[in-house]
């Protein structure tokens, strides 16, 4: 599956920055990847670099600052800062320049009606800038509105070409016809309430925290249909035990507490709750970092089982290299709200070239003593490693597949430590 070349999500320029008095917190700053149908895209990083934010932006439980969520070729998240800042910025450039011309003494009259025309001039490239952005600022603000809109559109479409033969069938069959037309309603009421973006779910890092205490473990996984408007108990009570067992739980389950079960047994609930959504893509945010190892197990090949059994797209946030590797096809590295490389995940254990996945790298364990006697842990300190004070660094692609943060002089040594 992983090697269908059709992109189900695009993340563009993404930045999030939350207001911390009068600065700002960077907490992911202009990432970009994508994620192809069918795959798992793993995101590492160490405590605090931004990987579940990230996560968190895409679904949209954060209006994200800067840049572009695409999801099925539809944008369905966007910022608007980046434009504030362009017209921010193209005012000062305009002020300063209309300010030194200005400034210019002893000017003849020539000259006079030079500087006049020249200030026409800026002014009417700044107003050319601003109307373009303020119109790139309406669309984003714009997207979001119109994509559900066109997703339930589109469902409701779908709905009336399906049923306008079953209709026809029944014709002459006014019970069969009766129960046809309630079916029909409840599922364009169902098509109405849909949002594409639910077409992502999340499964959280801590079971415990992300489940309501006060609601059953039924309540808690049928919370999205009833959501949708799904209103059928006996449809909802099937649904519910079709995924208790899909996940490894039994009917017997629907009944009780998130506080009566054990992690492993409460990280399959927020899976169920994922899962009867039936979504094609799922962000899971360390997923297994609450449980032991044991159950990590459980839990990895439960997810790989799903995966493959209903062809979901993944993208896994973790800060264990070694899990990621088993489960992963590409593998983007995270450092202080940045991607400083992504690859293949066979080729990036192989050949891994910016010094903090080294760091990464060198921390995993393994179960041999005599290894790790010896096994050297590599220290990144990116004031040491690198010099951006003159050349700025930029996402590269250093080979086919393989990108690294880097500037002229790292690419270049990247490149000739390739050949």
């Amino acid at each position: 599956m992983q090697n269908n070349k059709e992109v189900l999500l695009k993340v563009e320029h993404l930045c999030q920055y939350f207001r911390l008095g009068r600065k700002d917190l960077k907490a992911v700053d202009d990432v970009s990847f994508d994620i192809k149908k069918g795959e798992t895209f793993g995101l590492v990083g160490e405590s605090g670099c931004g990987k579940t934010t990230t996560g968190r932006s895409i679904i949209k439980l954060y209006d994200i600052t800067s840049g572009n969520v695409y999801f099925k070729g539809k944008r369905i998240g966007a910022g608007t800062r980046s434009y504030k800042d362009a017209i921010s910025a193209a005012r000062s450039e305009a002020s300063k320049k209309i300010k030194a011309l200005r400034a210019e003494k002893n000017v003849d009259s020539l000259r006079k009606a030079e500087i006049q025309e020249e200030i026409k001039k800026i002014n009417e490239e700044l107003g050319a800038i601003v109307d373009k952005n303020r119109a790139l600022m309406k669309d984003a603000k714009l997207d979001s509105k119109k994509v559900d809109e066109e997703y339930a559109e589109s469902l409701l479409k779908a709905l009336e070409v399906e049923y306008a033969d079953k209709f026809e069938s029944a014709k002459g069959d006014d019970k069969k016809l009766a129960e046809l037309k309630k079916e029909y309603k409840n599922r364009c009421k169902i098509a109405k309430k849909s949002r594409l973006v639910t077409q992502i779910q999340m499964i959280f890092q801590d079971p415990i925290a992300s489940l309501d205490p006060r609601m059953t473990v039924r309540d808690i996984i049928a919370e999205g249909l009833v959501i949708k408007g799904v209103t059928d108990k006996d449809y909802i009570n099937e649904k519910v035990y079709e995924i208790l067992d899909l996940v490894g739980l039994v009917p017997e389950h629907a009944d009780r507490y998130p506080h009566e079960f054990s992690g492993g047994q409460r990280q399959r609930i927020g899976i169920a709750r994922a899962v009867i959504m039936q979504p094609e893509m799922i962000i899971a945010d360390e997923p297994i970092s609450a449980l032991d190892v044991s159950i990590q197990a459980q839990v990895i090949n439960l997810l790989n089982d799903l995966r493959e059994r209903l062809g979901l797209t993944i993208l896994f946030i973790a800060h264990d290299l070694s899990v990621v590797k088993y489960f992963s096809d590409r593998i983007g590295v995270m450092y202080f709200g940045k991607m400083v490389e992504l690859a293949d995940s066979e080729e990036l254990f192989k050949n891994p070239m910016h010094p903090y996945t080294k760091s990464l790298l060198s921390a995993i364990p393994l179960p041999d003593p005599v290894y790790e006697k010896q096994r050297v842990r590599i220290h990144y300190n990116p004031i040491v490693e690198h010099d951006y004070s003159v050349d700025a660094p930029s996402f590269r692609e250093i080979t086919s597949g393989h990108f690294v943060y880097c500037n002229d002089a790292e690419e270049k040594k990247y490149k000739q430590l390739v050949k």
